[in-house]
């Protein structure tokens, strides 16, 4: 049996719905085969002890779980075991150091900064234990939505028009750039998951108000043009030992007329007429484009085990890019694991599938 640390939580702003994908993880999770060791990450980056209950991690009263600051300290280090593990030792009352556990891999839950764009994922690289994901520079990458795109426009993949803004820069400057786009633009922070702080706008003189939400999360900010096309996200996983990536038929997110787009509050709180397709229903010919294009991104990042690729499809059939999450939300009723358990792949044995990945991939340069 293979013993697995869950990591969430953390210091960004999508904490509350790390710690409801690490409770689906932990209620689904196949006890037969793996050991499972959480371990909460506060919002000031404390590693803690926490309950392994998964009706503790439930969005309860309309309000996201949180990691509390009271639990007792983790120490991580390389194992006196060797390369590959990792030991785990706890802090407990009067500064007295206990193990914990020896983990053989870590499977890491953080949505956002400080988790899911290459700083936890370096640190796995140090100890030299396996974790489920991609690595350090893919991560890095595709949490930045700038240089996705920019990679994504090498690689012959079409994405939206936009413009890049930093928080420092003249607002007179941004409000001349611009100038090219038409509305209704989308100002989004560069490196946020969740639809936190994003803004349609849908003229001029709402765009200054839009910028201030987006730099709450991000000094850097992209402003994009609307795309007019059905929003369709697609799950793909690594192939097994170099074979092609594998993608589900994709899913079309279908909101009602009383939602402006899909927002934070829609995707986790029930606000507004929200509904999923799987498969989207959309010509088949788009369907296979789509998985064709999310295969393509999947391995432009080069990214390694799991992704979710979100893309427009317009009526012409053209597929845009949106962007490419690389730790999508893992909760039972998140687009990700319901898009494979419609292709014959239950929670369970995905969650088997993404730590078979890790264990068999091997760490450091590759």
């Amino acid at each position: 049996m293979h013993t697995i640390a869950l990591i969430f939580g953390g210091r960004s702003s999508e904490h509350g719905i790390s710690c409801v994908t690490a409770g689906g993880i932990l209620r689904q999770i196949d006890r037969s085969r793996f050991s499972v060791v959480p371990i909460g990450v506060t919002s000031e980056g404390r590693f803690v002890e926490v309950t392994g209950d998964p009706e503790h991690w439930q969005i309860k009263n309309g309000a996201a779980p949180h990691v509390p600051d009271s639990g007792d300290e983790i120490i991580l280090q390389q194992s006196r075991l060797g390369q590959g593990k990792v030991e785990l030792r706890v802090v407990r009352e009067g500064g007295r150091i206990e193990h914990l556990a020896d983990i053989d891999a870590v499977f890491p839950l953080l949505h956002g900064p400080y988790g899911e764009d290459g700083t936890i994922q370096g640190l796995f690289e140090l100890w030299d234990v396996p974790y489920v994901g991609s690595g350090v520079l893919a991560s890095a990458v595709s949490m930045d939505k700038e240089f996705t795109k920019r990679i994504l426009e090498g690689a012959g993949l079409n994405v939206a028009r936009g413009i890049v803004a930093h928080e420092s820069e003249p607002r007179e400057n941004l409000h001349a750039r611009i100038a090219g786009l038409t509305f209704p633009l989308f100002v989004k922070p560069a490196r946020a998951g969740s639809s936190f702080g994003v803004t349609k706008v849908e003229a001029f003189e709402q765009l200054d108000s839009a910028l201030e939400e987006a730099f709450r999360f991000d000094p850097k900010v992209l402003i994009e043009q609307g795309v007019e096309g059905r929003e369709v996200e697609c799950g793909v996983l690594q192939g097994v030992r170099g074979e092609e990536p594998r993608t589900s038929l994709p899913g079309e997110v279908v909101i009602g007329s009383d939602l402006e787009f899909y927002d934070y509050e829609s995707k986790y709180f029930g606000k507004g007429t929200v509904t999923i397709d799987i498969p989207a229903s959309i010509p088949e010919a788009h369907i296979s484009s789509v998985r064709e294009v999310a295969a393509q991104a999947f391995k432009a990042l080069q990214l390694e085990g799991l992704a979710r690729v979100d893309v427009f499809v317009t009526e012409a059939g053209e597929v845009i890019v949106n962007e490419v999450n690389t730790m999508p939300g893992f909760t039972q009723i998140s687009m990700f694991p319901v898009l494979w358990e419609n292709m014959g792949l239950s929670y369970t044995d995905l969650i088997g599938c993404l730590i078979d990945n890790a264990l068999e991939r091997s760490v450091g340069l590759r």
